[in-house]
């Protein structure tokens, strides 16, 4: 990818003239990151559908419950966006998962083939869940349910599993209409220091 390299199909809105939210937030997540994330230009030219969009994100993936880390919902959206042929979503969420799960490679190997990653059988039994749940939605059974209330997810947890895994098939499929590709920056984040 080169730095000419369109970040939509469609149009992408100038910073200086979003509304003072999306603004205020582009600028505090470039600030935390170093960048902006080529999903927040994409999507900046269709406000109200970026403001839903993020508010989605946050209630979903911003908390940590004893049945699923930070990490682990970063690393639903991997597998599941890896069965989607997602490589904006593969990519950008394995580095978050880098960062939030401490481990430089788990991202990675679950990206590339999940039931073979070192994960442990709680967190299996959510990605058998949430990749079935991607790509055969009708092959998930009120006994997959149980299956995860049998490892200690609650109810909140259980439709968290749900509801991320269905968000990001709705993000997959932007990115892939879209064509939002993966900022270059995304490729070292958790593997190298932060330069500051």
């Amino acid at each position: 990818m080169t730095a000419d390299t369109p970040i939509s199909r469609f149009p992408v809105a100038d910073p200086a003239g979003l509304p003072a939210d999306l603004a205020e937030r582009y600028a505090e997540v470039q600030e935390r990151s170093g960048f902006l994330p080529n999903v927040f230009a994409a999507l900046a030219w269709r406000p109200d559908e970026a403001r839903a969009f993020f508010a989605m994100h946050d209630a979903l993936m911003e908390k940590d419950t004893p049945g699923l880390s930070t990490g682990d919902r970063e690393l639903i959206v991997v597998a599941t966006s890896a069965a989607n042929d997602c490589a904006y979503c593969v990519v950008a969420h394995g580095a978050i998962a880098r960062i939030r799960t401490r481990d430089p490679l788990l991202a990675d190997l679950v990206a590339v083939d999940w039931r073979k990653a070192p994960v442990s059988p709680r967190l299996h039994a959510v990605l058998d869940v949430a990749v079935r749940l991607a790509t055969e939605p009708a092959a998930v059974t009120a006994d997959d349910l149980d299956r995860l209330r049998g490892h200690g997810l609650t109810e909140e947890d259980v439709w968290d599993v749900g509801a991320i895994t269905s968000f990001f098939a709705l993000s997959n499929r932007l990115a892939h209409f879209a064509a939002i590709p993966p900022n270059p920056e995304f490729h070292l984040l958790g593997r190298v220091p932060r330069q500051r």
